[in-house]
C-alpha cells in the first residue's frame, strides 16, 4: 500500500481480507477495533482508492505541483468504436481489441491519468538525487470528447486518420487559440488497416514530429500544438514513449551539438535515449543486466561529471521507470550546469513552450 498500487484486484482482496480477520477478532473478544487498526484501514483504503503510482515517483510532494513553470493544457479526443447495441469494441475496426466499452473507458482514464503523472514527475530535473525538486511541467486536461465511432480514414494516406477531419471536428481552432491548448490527446487503435502516428505537430514554423512531418495533414493555426494518438491495446509504458520520442525529435531539432552530447552515441551512450539506455546494445534495451560506467547522474556536457557503474536495476528494467530516469537527467529547473562557461536554460522549455522558444530563439545555452 505504501507505494500507493491503486485499484488492482489484488490489493483490495488483501484488504477485504485484514478487513474480516479485524472484524473477526473484534467479535471474538467483544471489543471494538481499537483506533490504531481504525486508522490504519482508513489510510489502506485511501491508498487502494488512488491513482497508481510508481515506487520511483512516490516522493513527490503535492504541492510542488504549483511550482511548474509551464503549464500545458491538453484536449483529449476518444474514439471507441462499437458494435450494434454500444456495449462491446468492434473488433472489426480495431482488430484487436474486443473488450467492453466500460472496460476501455476506465482504462484510457486510469493511463491518461498515469501519463500526466509520469511526464510531470519527469520534469523534475535530478529528483532521484533531490526529492524536493519541482516539475517543470503541469498538465491540466481542459476537455475531454466521445465518440463511439471508427477514426475517419486520410483519402490520401489509407493507413493513417483523417487527423483534420478528427480536429476540425472537434473545433480545435478554438481550443488551441482561445483556450490555450498545446497538445491534443487522441485515444484511438492501432488496426491493420490503420497505423497511428505517435506524435505530430502542427505550426506556424513547421513541423517537428515523430510523424513523416507532412506540413498539410493537420489545421495549421496561428499556434503551435502537438497531436499524440495512443493505442488503448497497449498500456502506460507505450503511450508515455509516444511523448519521448517527440522529446527527442525537438531536442535532437534545436538542441545540436548540446544534444548530442547529452545522448551520446551507439557504444559510447552518455545519457542515452527513449530506446537506449546508457548501457543499451539494441532497441528497447531496457531490461540489461550489464553493468557500464556511467555519468547519467552527474552529465555535464564537456563530460568532467562522475562516473558511476549502472545497469538496468537502477531502473527495476522497466521501460516506464527507465523514461522517468532517463526524463529527470534533461537539464531542468535550477540545473546549475554550464557549457564552455556559460549557462544552460532549462530544456522542458521545448515542452512547455515551443511557441516561445521558436520566436525569441532561445536556445540551450543563456545568451
Amino acid at each position: 500500500a505504501q507505494y500507493r498500487l491503486g485499484r488492482s484486484d489484488e490489493s483490495r482482496k488483501l484488504f477485504d481480507q485484514l478487513r474480516n480477520s479485524l472484524q473477526q477478532d473484534r467479535r471474538k473478544n467483544a471489543v471494538g477495533v481499537d483506533a490504531d487498526s481504525q486508522a490504519f484501514l482508513r489510510e489502506a483504503e485511501s491508498l487502494i482508492a488512488a491513482p497508481r503510482q510508481s515506487p520511483s515517483t512516490r516522493e513527490q510532494p503535492e504541492s510542488n505541483q504549483t511550482k511548474a513553470l509551464w503549464k500545458i493544457p491538453v484536449l483529449v479526443l476518444k474514439y471507441f468504436p462499437v458494435t450494434e447495441d454500444k456495449s462491446v469494441i468492434d473488433i472489426k475496426v480495431t482488430s484487436n481489441v474486443a473488450a467492453p466499452l466500460e472496460e476501455i473507458r476506465k482504462k484510457c482514464d486510469r493511463i491518461t491519468a498515469e501519463i500526466i503523472e509520469t511526464l510531470q514527475q519527469g520534469s523534475r530535473f535530478r529528483a532521484y538525487q533531490n526529492p524536493q525538486a519541482p516539475p517543470s511541467l503541469q498538465y491540466v486536461i481542459v476537455d475531454t470528447k466521445e465518440y463511439l465511432e471508427p477514426l475517419p480514414r486520410n483519402p490520401k494516406k489509407k493507413d493513417k486518420a483523417d487527423y483534420i477531419q478528427v480536429l476540425e471536428r472537434a473545433n480545435v481552432r478554438e481550443y488551441v487559440e482561445e483556450k490555450g491548448v498545446k497538445e491534443v490527446w487522441i485515444w484511438g487503435y492501432h488496426s491493420k488497416d490503420l497505423s497511428p502516428w505517435e506524435s505530430n505537430m502542427a505550426s506556424p514554423h513547421g513541423d517537428i514530429s515523430n510523424s513523416d512531418r507532412d506540413p498539410s495533414d493537420l489545421p495549421v493555426l496561428s499556434k503551435t500544438y502537438t497531436v499524440y494518438h495512443y493505442n488503448y491495446e497497449r498500456d502506460t509504458a507505450e503511450a508515455v514513449e509516444n511523448h519521448m520520442h517527440q522529446i527527442e525529435a525537438v531536442m535532437r531539432h534545436h538542441g545540436g551539438e548540446l544534444w548530442r552530447l547529452f545522448e551520446g552515441k551507439p557504444g559510447a551512450w552518455r545519457c542515452g535515449n527513449a530506446h537506449f539506455p546508457p548501457n543499451g546494445r539494441r532497441d528497447y534495451d531496457w531490461a540489461n543486466k550489464e553493468f557500464v560506467l556511467s555519468d547519467i547522474e552527474d552529465w555535464r556536457p564537456e563530460g568532467f561529471g562522475k562516473r558511476e557503474r549502472l545497469n538496468c536495476d537502477t531502473w527495476d528494467g522497466h521501460a516506464l521507470k527507465w523514461f522517468i530516469y532517463w526524463m529527470r537527467s534533461i537539464p531542468g529547473a535550477n540545473n546549475g550546469l554550464e557549457y564552455q562557461g556559460k549557462k544552460l536554460t532549462n530544456w522542458w522549455m521545448l515542452v512547455g513552450d515551443y511557441e516561445t522558444v521558436v520566436r525569441t530563439r532561445i536556445g540551450f545555452i543563456e545568451k
